[in-house]
């Protein structure tokens, strides 16, 4: 569902939150090591544990933030995720505006002035 006030931004509500529920809590897990080392070891089991959707899983294999955020998938939780491949919130960020992590990161200066 796209936010009428922020075309192309997926509102993330109720229904969002219940589709992501399974995609948000094995992210929430990989606050644990023990965690992030199953998930590189097995991604497919470690998805199929948790119930993850074809849709979801397709797009933890890919990496695709906006495919994530599209199957339920909230930023504060994917940034755990994207942890286990050394990436942060500006990485996320530049991959949801369809910049290079420079260029986010410039917007971002430019905003801070």
């Amino acid at each position: 569902m796209c936010s009428p006030a922020i075309p192309g931004t997926t509102l993330f509500d109720g229904r969002q939150a219940r589709k992501g529920y399974a995609l948000n809590k094995m992210c929430f897990s990989f606050n644990e090591a023990a965690n992030r080392a199953a998930f590189v070891q097995d991604e497919d089991a470690y998805c199929a544990r948790y119930g993850l959707t074809a849709q979801q899983r397709e797009a933890i294999r890919s990496r695709n933030v906006l495919q994530l955020i599209a199957a339920g998938g909230n930023a504060y939780y994917l940034a755990k995720f994207a942890g286990i491949f050394g990436l942060d919130m500006q990485d996320i960020g530049a991959q949801q505006t369809g910049l290079t992590k420079a260029e986010f990161q410039a917007r971002l200066d430019a905003y801070a002035r």
